[in-house]
């Protein structure tokens, strides 16, 4: 017998059953409705480029990591996936297939356009990175320090100012009455001085005084003060050589780097120290010298810069302005996050938060021990207290990039001072609770709020010096005269000039030519004998020589750092490469044009880019695409390390890596890397110019398609540089990679026409790299709808 429930069930399942029919036919016939309107591009795309692209273009782990994005036209991507979609089965996307599929991706996610509807750009918050805290330390206690380097440049003046002193000699002739005796012998006044410009300390002055015409040689003493440029950031090992009583102070003139007051005599030693320096800034330089009763009397100053050689300190880096100590922040912090291509500060660790607080721990003792210099006064004086609370209030505002708020005021000033044990405590934690606060740390904190002036005026400060705004930017803001782009680029063009943007310059060359690797280089002494780290010292000097003699030039021409047909060298880089040079000084000499092109044929970067032995194609062919002709590579699906082992000792290298990368997999990307590796095959692993390989003609010749499908062909490497400097494409490369090193942000986060924008001026200026400067720094600090809006009235600074 059935039950209700059971009878109930039996009776409506074929309704159910006729039910689910219907509504998986209405089903099927909605689905087969919506593939008819689907894009047929669409439905090709699925098929035969999902699986490794995935279906947003976004990229697949483990296929295709890079995301389907970039700037081809329609046309170039249509014949682009005709040559190298889908990579498995090469050529099943052809014909008007291809241009479907071109059409469907372009639109959907592929194009400028698509990118900034699918996912609209947004700026970052990061912090700080590396540099902008080193840089905003030392200019948030330059802000209390007058003078050279603070509230002006450094001049440019070479050298050190000279004094020396000693006993005048007496005249022929003179009469002996004015002697007065002095230890048992009768001596004149010691009040003969010389005063002069020296460019260098290099002095032999034997059993003689440094005037032997007017001054006795038994007894002397000399000094040398003004200041040096570290144009790089690192450690600095200073040298002095002299057989008298010598001490050098570098930044400190209270405490002295090398201490050799007391001569052991009567040979000359060597006394070296190490300090380190931040690049772009100029430090306080004194050296003391004296001779007392010594046979003879000599002193040298040395030093070895990162990345350098030990020499005598040459005039160029020597200035006779004496600035003040600078604050010098040594910690060592995490790196920064390189994994988008360029540093930034988006990532935070531990490391980096202690790394943080150890910083400011260090900073905050360096307050406690000079405090009474920073605010100018003494312990007893009546104001001390006064004095105190005016500097907190002006170093947390410093800090902060803006006045206080009320609360602010509060929190981070009066409360300390009402509940320290004493107002020196109350200091201390106030520099403490400042330099861990992320309104130092995190510029754009306010990154969703509509901009002001005091943000303009940081955004600038970060974009030209990674530093802080100085006081006549913080001026500007006050009285709301950072509201229209003159206004901007009136302050812009004043601290473009300014040594921190030279250094900031400086990290960008080091990037774009990917220095970092080439610092490592060795090369097969038996291969190449004298190749030593005294000839690549050498050869990075005369790479960072020419680009700051382009950069700083009138035109400041980009082409020219592709185009220039000569190298700055000296006497022992001569002998490597083949010209006649006299002297240790950088010469500008020229070569066979189809020889050199400027950084593209540099010596410097072709050694770093090949191997202890040979040359290496596909380490310069992926340089030159990416970096130098603006074409993006993916990551290869397996790394095959090159061996010579495995290859016939009688080929060249061009055929060794042409049956590497004969799979029809690599040459989707190694149809552009291979013929402007190739291209370079003349320059030997020293880059030196060569024309044959393993007793064979080296061919450099090639041909590749770029990113519109144009080909290029190629015989050597002034073929590349004549492409690339009047190549839109070359130009967007070089802009995108100054634009990301100089804000760290993506470019189309300020908007999809920037990137157009700054080509076009970039072009119109005669591409002045200077000038593109500047403009990437005004759209980093108001972007054109920014200032089209006018900024908010700036608040008003505390009474």
């Amino acid at each position: 017998m059935f039950t209700p429930c059971f009878q109930i069930q039996t009776f409506l399942r074929p309704l159910w059953m006729l039910g689910t029919l219907a509504a998986w036919l209405g089903a099927s016939a909605f689905s087969t409705a919506a593939e008819a309107k689907r894009h047929p591009g669409e439905v090709i795309y699925m098929q035969q480029c999902a699986s490794c692209h995935g279906k947003d273009g976004m990229g697949v782990d483990g296929e295709y990591d890079e995301p389907l994005v970039g700037e081809r036209t329609l046309e170039a991507l249509a014949r682009k996936i005709e040559k190298t979609m889908p990579e498995d089965n090469v050529g099943a996307c052809v014909g008007e297939d291809a241009k479907q599929v071109a059409a469907y991706i372009y639109d959907a996610f592929y194009s400028p356009e698509a990118q900034a509807r699918s996912k609209p750009p947004a700026k970052d918050l990061t912090r700080l990175t590396i540099p902008q805290y080193r840089n905003s330390v030392m200019d948030l206690f330059g802000h209390f320090r007058m003078g050279p380097g603070f509230d002006r440049p450094i001049g440019n003046e070479q050298g050190l100012k000279a004094v020396y002193r000693g006993v005048e000699l007496p005249k022929p002739g003179e009469s002996t009455e004015n002697l007065i005796p002095q230890g048992g012998i009768k001596k004149k006044r010691p009040n003969y001085k010389l005063e002069r410009i020296d460019p260098r300390v290099s002095f032999h002055f034997g059993p003689d005084s440094p005037d032997k015409e007017k001054m006795e040689a038994e007894q002397f003493d000399n000094r040398w003060e003004g200041s040096i440029l570290a144009e790089e950031t690192g450690i600095y090992d200073f040298m002095l050589k002299t057989e008298n009583g010598a001490r050098l102070f570098i930044n400190d003139d209270q405490e002295a780097l090398i201490d050799g007051w007391v001569s052991a005599g009567p040979k000359v030693r060597e006394e070296k120290k190490s300090i380190f320096l931040v690049g772009g800034r100029a430090y306080r330089l004194i050296l003391e010298h004296f001779k007392f009763k010594e046979q003879s009397a000599s002193i040298e100053l040395w030093w070895k810069p990162p990345h350098g050689m030990m020499e005598i300190i040459p005039p160029r880096v020597l200035r006779t302005d004496r600035p003040r100590e600078l604050t010098i922040v040594s910690t060592n912090f995490p790196a920064d996050d390189r994994s988008v291509g360029y540093e930034r500060g988006s990532t935070i660790s531990k490391d980096w938060d202690r790394a943080t607080t150890d910083a400011a721990l260090k900073i905050a003792e360096h307050v406690e021990k000079g405090l009474d210099r920073l605010i100018g006064s003494k312990e007893d004086d009546p104001q001390r207290l006064e004095k105190m609370r005016k500097f907190a209030f002006e170093f947390v505002e410093t800090a902060f990039r803006r006045p206080l708020t009320e609360e602010q005021k509060q929190m981070y000033v009066e409360t300390h001072f009402k509940t320290a044990k004493s107002p020196e405590v109350a200091v201390k934690r106030i520099v403490l609770f400042t330099l861990k606060s992320p309104h130092f740390l995190y510029p754009d904190l306010r990154l969703n709020e509509q901009p002001d002036a005091y943000d303009v005026a940081s955004r600038l400060a970060l974009a030209l010096w990674d530093s802080l705004p100085d006081k006549k930017l913080l001026q500007a803001a006050r009285e709301n005269k950072l509201q229209t782009r003159d206004q901007l680029k009136g302050q812009a063009e004043r601290m473009i000039a300014d040594s921190r943007t030279k250094a900031k310059l400086h990290g960008f060359f080091h990037h774009w030519l990917d220095l970092e690797h080439a610092e490592g280089t060795s090369k097969d002494p038996k291969a190449f004998p004298g190749f030593n780290t005294e000839v690549i010292a050498d050869l990075r000097e005369s790479l960072l020589q020419f680009i700051d003699s382009v950069v700083w030039s009138e035109k400041s021409d980009y082409r020219e750092l592709l185009k220039a047909d000569y190298l700055l060298i000296n006497e022992r880089l001569g002998k490597f490469y083949g010209k006649h040079v006299s002297g240790d000084e950088f010469q500008r000499v020229g070569f066979d044009p189809k020889q050199r092109a400027g950084v593209v044929t540099h010596p410097y970067l072709l050694a770093s880019l090949a191997y202890s032995k040979n040359t290496s194609p596909i380490h310069r062919g992926v340089f030159l695409t990416r970096n130098i002709v603006g074409m993006s590579l993916k990551p290869p699906q397996m790394a095959v390390a090159f061996d010579e082992s495995h290859f016939d000792p009688k080929l060249t290298m061009r055929e060794k890596i042409t049956e590497l990368t004969r799979n029809t997999n690599c040459m989707s990307c190694h149809a552009v890397i291979n013929p402007l590796g190739f291209s370079l095959e003349n320059f030997d692993a020293i880059g030196r110019w060569r024309t044959k390989d393993n007793n064979k003609p080296v061919n450099p010749v090639g041909e590749f398609s770029d990113e519109q499908g144009v080909k290029v062909r190629l015989s050597g490497p002034r073929d590349i540089v004549n492409y690339v400097a009047d190549n839109p494409s070359g130009h967007r490369a070089f802009i995108r990679h100054l634009f990301n090193h100089t804000v760290k942000q993506p470019i189309p986060a300020y908007g999809s026409k920037v990137l157009d924008d700054l080509q076009r001026k970039f072009a119109e200026s005669g591409c002045n790299i200077r000038k593109l400067m500047l403009e990437i720094a005004l759209t980093a600090a108001a972007p054109p709808q920014v200032i089209a809006q006018a900024l908010p009235q700036a608040p008003a600074a505390k009474p």
